[in-house]
């Protein structure tokens, strides 16, 4: 079965998607981890733990949300209930790195695994790089595709090269890529960012 569409849906919202994952619906559990993919993905990353490491601690991320979706109350709080179960998971692995099984006191500036909250900066930094996320998700495809290879391809691409991919004019780019950025700016004020 192709879910592929059903993940790039705008109109699954997170109480949408909680309510179709709960009825055993997997494209709205293929548009959920679609949705918040990256967000999971980039704590661990951000930890400085390597690639292979935070494969695993998404995939537990993973297992956990499906194992608790039930359980969550209210459908705005599952990004902050994955970044601090990511966050849990990541100072777990860091104290498993450090063998300290014996001196939980070594880890005292950030809690052990399990009680600590996600530093406040490092939150409002993940909630801004999600609502980032979200809002290119949202664009039109030529829009997303356009300001993915401007802003976001590394290194960024040149005009001609974009034109080229996009089949248009190259002096079009400068014109079009204002109105994806306008759209974009309105999207992201919808959703609170500053």
């Amino acid at each position: 079965m192709n879910t592929a569409p059903a993940a790039r849906e705008v109109a699954w919202t997170d109480e949408r998607l909680l309510k179709e994952c709960g009825k055993g619906n997997q494209a709205a559990w293929a548009a959920l981890i679609d949705k918040y993919k990256n967000l999971i993905f980039s704590i661990p990353i951000k930890f400085g733990v390597p690639r292979e490491d935070a494969a695993d601690i998404f995939q537990s991320v993973c297992a956990d949300m499906l194992s608790g979706l039930s359980q969550l109350r209210e459908a705005k709080a599952l990004p902050k209930w994955l970044m601090q179960t990511t966050f849990h998971k990541c100072l777990r692995w860091k104290k498993d790195r450090l063998n300290l099984v014996e001196d939980l006191d070594a880890l005292s500036d950030e809690g052990e695994a399990g009680t600590e909250d996600l530093p406040e900066a490092m939150l409002s930094q993940l909630q801004r790089e999600q609502s980032v996320r979200e809002a290119m998700a949202a664009l039109p495809p030529r829009c997303n595709r356009m300001v993915s290879m401007l802003f976001f391809d590394d290194p960024p691409r040149p005009y001609q090269e974009v034109a080229k991919e996009l089949g248009m004019a190259a002096g079009s780019i400068g014109f079009i890529r204002g109105r994806c950025l306008k759209k974009m700016r309105r999207l992201l004020e919808d959703r609170g960012f500053k």
